[in-house]
């Protein structure tokens, strides 16, 4: 099945309770959804269910997270394209098969840890906004280790070399996607 966004909200809400969680996944559907408009604006909801389902099983299974996550949505009877999109963020962090070989594979493995870098850095912002921050504020938190500590450096690094883009690029398209869902 090829999940509706609101059917795959449902889902999420199945297994997911802490607003943490709720929220991490809205931004990461949000996100996704940005970034179909530019690269794939017909797969703009797909795009966005697969952002919102990526981490189903994080909540309830930490250490088996992503190889969870597909018996998860195998049991919800969910496309096998959808489950491989979602899985594959977690590729060479987790012992997972699924490689991100799609541009909006290569994008969710990319911006989700950054998603939760940048929401950390706008939370000690005195506008506790997004719509004022810079990639030079960005990238001074990035270098430190210590803050946002569960939001791996590594993985930005390599999404963005998948990506072939810089580090920068990385974190000037992800910034402006959370700016815009911010002013929506």
């Amino acid at each position: 099945m090829l999940p509706s966004f609101e059917q795959a909200q449902i889902i999420l809400e199945k297994y997911n309770h802490e607003p943490f969680h709720l929220h991490h996944a809205q931004v990461v559907a949000e996100t996704m959804r940005y970034f179909a408009r530019r690269y794939d604006p017909e797969q703009e909801e797909y795009w966005a269910i697969v952002g919102l389902l990526h981490d189903i099983d994080f909540e309830q299974y930490p250490e088996e997270h992503c190889l969870k996550g597909v018996d998860i949505l195998f049991q919800e009877r969910i496309d096998e394209s959808v489950i491989h999109s979602a899985m594959s963020h977690g590729y060479g962090i987790v012992p997972t098969s699924y490689q991100p070989e799609h541009i909006m594979e290569k994008i969710l493995f990319a911006t989700d840890e950054l998603t939760g870098l940048i929401g950390a850095t706008a939370l000690m912002r005195p506008s506790k906004s997004v719509s004022d921050m810079e990639v030079s504020s960005l990238r001074k938190k990035f270098k430190d280790k210590k803050f946002a500590a569960g939001c791996s450096r590594d993985v930005m690094i390599k999404g963005a070399e998948i990506l072939g883009w810089s580090l920068d690029e990385l974190f000037s398209a992800t910034l402006e996607a959370m700016k815009n869902i911010e002013t929506r």
